[in-house]
């Protein structure tokens, strides 16, 4: 008989406790937990199943190298918690944290995160003017004529040179 008081009693406290009747929970994000954007949202909202009091909640959006985006500017509108951001101009994972609390109840915490791959803008690269003339170098050139000259004179002094070797070498075999 104890152990059916015992049973009962517990079952009671379980089904009449306010926590497990009144706790609250997340029911959606905008934007959509873990989702990939191309453009940048201008809020964030996190909605509730039950209404969310006026005072305490807080709801941080961060970067991802952890800078706070957010405005700070948190506004309760019944289950609705809506937090403005700021320009976002990182790519990357942002992370939204919330902090939520609704009358009789304990805090509704947690976190999400979604990805903002901002789109690629190829600007278009601006003509550069050419020259419709080539530059001619101007005054008098002899010295560099005769650098070329006594060069080509230098190579067929060694050609020779080499011709009368290999003759030699091969004179010898």
């Amino acid at each position: 008989m104890k152990r059916m008081t015992a049973i009962a009693l517990i079952a009671g406290v379980l089904l009449l406790n306010p926590q497990t009747v009144f706790a609250n929970t997340l029911v959606a994000t905008t934007p959509v937990a873990g989702a990939s954007l191309d453009s940048a949202p201008s809020a964030v909202t996190v909605t509730t199943e039950i209404a969310l009091m006026d005072a305490g909640n807080e709801v941080t959006v961060t970067d991802p190298s952890g800078a706070r985006v957010d405005d700070g500017a948190l506004t309760i509108d019944g289950v609705n918690a809506v937090v403005g951001l700021k320009q976002l101009v990182k790519t990357g994972i942002y992370t939204v944290n919330y902090s939520l609390l609704a009358e009789n109840d304990v805090p509704l915490v947690g976190k999400f995160t979604f990805n903002f791959a901002e789109p690629t803008v190829i600007e278009p690269v601006a003509p550069q003017p050419t020259p419709t003339q080539a530059t001619t170098p101007s005054g008098n050139n002899v010295g560099t004529t005769t650098f070329v000259l006594g060069l080509l004179l230098a190579a067929l002094v060694v050609t020779l040179a080499l011709a009368r070797y290999a003759r030699k070498i091969y004179r010898e075999r």
